[in-house]
C-alpha cells in the first residue's frame, strides 16, 4: 500500500477554470462506438448520449470521458478526420448541454484532439502515449490542456503485441519510460500531465497484477503527477474470474480499492455510482488512520 496513507489532493488547470479535486476523481465513461467491449456503456443517439453524460454527473463523476472509437484488441481505428469529426459533434452536444462539466477525450490523434477541444473539450486522454500520432506532444502543448501519459509499450488495437506474454518491463522500467515521454511533454511547455500505467495494454494478467502491487511505489516516483488508473470491468477481471464483463463489477470495485489505497488518484470507470461510493468509504477509513 501508499506509505503515505492518506489522499493527495490535485489540481487540473483546465482553460480558464482549475479542477481541484480534494478526493478521488471519478472519470465516467461515455463510450459514442457499436464495438465498445462492454455492452453496458454504448450510447448512439443523441438523446442517450446526453441522458448518459447527465447520469455521469449526477452519480457523482468529476470528469466525463468521451471515446468514439474502441480502443479494446481487435478493434478497428477511425480515420484521424472521420474521428475527429465524430468526437467534436459528441463534445459540442455535451457542452451545450453541460455547460459546466468537465470533458476529456479518449483519442490517439491529434487532429481529433484539436477538433474536440476547439468544440468544448478539456483534457486529452491518450492510449498511445503519443506514440500513434508524432504531432500529438505538439498539438497538446498548443492546446494547453491536460493530457492523461499512458504507458502503452508496443502494439495497437489491431495488433495487441504483448497480450498473453510475460515481458512487461518491471516497474522502474515502466517509470523510466514515463519519465522520459513526461519531460517531453514538460519541455514543450505541458505541465499537467497525468500518469495512467496502462492496465490492459501490452499486458498479461499477471503483468497487471505484478503492477496493482507496485502502483505505490509509481505514485512515489511521480509525486507531481495525479495518477490515473482504468481498470473498469477489463480481462484481468472477468478472465480471471471465468466470467463476462457484464459480471465484472464486484472485481472492478475490489482493485479500485486497492488502487486508492496504493495512491491512486483519478478512476477512470463504467460504473460511476459504485465507483464514487467505493471512493468515499476508501477517503473515510484513510482519514481515519490520521
Amino acid at each position: 500500500m501508499y506509505k503515505n496513507n492518506s489522499f493527495e489532493p490535485f489540481s487540473l488547470c483546465c482553460g480558464s477554470r482549475l479542477l481541484r479535486c480534494e478526493r478521488p476523481a471519478i472519470m465516467g465513461i461515455l463510450n459514442v462506438t457499436p464495438d465498445s467491449f462492454y455492452d453496458g456503456n454504448r450510447y448512439l443517439s443523441e438523446k442517450e448520449i446526453v441522458e448518459r453524460a447527465q447520469t455521469i454527473t449526477s452519480e457523482g463523476a468529476d470528469i466525463i470521458d468521451i471515446g468514439v472509437v474502441s480502443t479494446r484488441p481487435g478493434a478497428t481505428l477511425l480515420a484521424p478526420d472521420v474521428e475527429a469529426e465524430k468526437l467534436s459533434k459528441v463534445v459540442a452536444l455535451v457542452r451545450r448541454e453541460l455547460p459546466d462539466a468537465y470533458i476529456s477525450v479518449d483519442t490517439c490523434y491529434s487532429l481529433p484532439a484539436k477538433a474536440a477541444v476547439d468544440a468544448g473539450a478539456d483534457i486529452i486522454n491518450d492510449i498511445s502515449g503519443g506514440a500513434f500520432d508524432t504531432a500529438m506532444f505538439d498539438t497538446v502543448a498548443q492546446l494547453r490542456t491536460p493530457y492523461v501519459l499512458m504507458h502503452n509499450p508496443k502494439g495497437t488495437p489491431q495488433n495487441p503485441a504483448g497480450v498473453g506474454e510475460s515481458d512487461i518491463s518491471p516497474v522502474a522500467s515502466m517509470a523510466k519510460s514515463l519519465s522520459d515521454l513526461r519531460n517531453q511533454l514538460y519541455d514543450r511547455g505541458v505541465r499537467d500531465v497525468i500518469i495512467d500505467p496502462g492496465f490492459g495494454f501490452s499486458k498479461s494478467i499477471d503483468d497487471n497484477y505484478t503492477i496493482m502491487t507496485q502502483l505505490g511505489e509509481l505514485r512515489s516516483l511521480f509525486p507531481n503527477n495525479p495518477i490515473l488508473v482504468a481498470l473498469s470491468r477489463k480481462s484481468m477481471i472477468y478472465r480471471l474470474l471465468n466470467t463476462t464483463a457484464d459480471d465484472a463489477l464486484a472485481g472492478t470495485v475490489a482493485l479500485h480499492t486497492i488502487a486508492l489505497l496504493s495512491g491512486a488518484q483519478i478512476l477512470r470507470a463504467h460504473d460511476v455510482k459504485e465507483t464514487r461510493q467505493t471512493s468515499d468509504i476508501v477517503l473515510k477509513y484513510l482519514s481515519s488512520k490520521q
